[in-house]
């Protein structure tokens, strides 16, 4: 019996066991596991391994995509590159650290995008480790951004800085905070929304709910607007795969 799980905190809500439920369901896949390992702090990553000898990979979550580094015996170099790690393979008792976050959120952006956004250029709100993917992303499809945080820092705007010029060219505004993630649904980035426009696109790392408030503020002004769903399957079906490539 093989066990893989995510790694994270406050993850009771993850689709991750139900989708892997699902995806060895219709494999055919009778002798793997998983489960969520909620982790009160990183610290509590070695406690686990001891706890759990079988597990062959794990996802890691909010907030520990590169806090788990350290931990880890080597990391690919893409994972290197965005400084970031979602997926951690266990490969002759070495833990390799990956990231899928990047196929996922490219592949779902680049089927989301429309023409009149070739060029464009886009907010990242948020600097955490889903945010430093979409970085990396957006620099390999030459997609100029700025970074937006709640505290000031280098090459960082706050979001009181936000103004109508400012969306005006920035077309395109990924929401990579866990803001408006459930429990949590009423909260969610402030920014001055009677400013976007119909050629706005909003995408929004969080998948639950389908439709939370930062999507539903674009909606009600007609910008285009998609959730993290299909990024999560994207990577969730990437991680299997590098998993599979690690059996020994």
């Amino acid at each position: 019996m093989k066990y893989y799980g995510l790694i994270g905190q406050e993850i009771g809500h993850s689709f991750s066991p139900a989708y892997f439920a699902q995806k060895f369901d219709n494999e055919g896949i009778f002798d793997a596991h998983y489960h969520c390992y909620p982790l009160e702090s990183i610290q509590d990553f070695s406690k686990l391994l001891k706890q759990q000898p079988l597990l062959s990979g794990l996802n890691v979550t909010i907030p520990y995509k590169t806090a788990i580094i350290p931990y880890l015996d080597c990391i690919s170099p893409q994972a290197k590159a965005v400084g970031a790690v979602n997926t951690i393979a266990f490969d002759k008792g070495q833990l390799i650290g990956h990231n899928t976050d990047v196929f996922g959120f490219e592949s779902s952006l680049t089927n989301t995008l429309l023409p009149h956004h070739k060029g464009c250029k886009a907010l990242i709100l948020g600097t955490g480790g889903a945010s430093k993917a979409v970085q990396y992303v957006c620099q390999r499809l030459n997609i100029g951004y700025q970074l937006v945080s709640r505290t000031k820092g280098k090459n960082l705007i706050q979001y009181a800085s936000i103004d109508a010029n400012i969306l005006s060219q920035h077309l395109l505004i990924i929401n990579t905070s866990p803001l408006g993630m459930h429990p949590n649904t009423s909260s969610y980035p402030l920014l001055p929304y009677t400013a976007l426009s119909t050629k706005h696109l909003l995408y929004d790392l969080v998948y639950n709910p389908s439709i939370t408030t930062f999507m539903q503020k674009g909606i009600d002004i007609g910008a285009t607007v998609t959730n993290g769903l299909k990024m999560l399957e994207l990577q969730a079906d990437k991680s299997w795969e590098i998993w599979q490539n690690n059996v020994t």
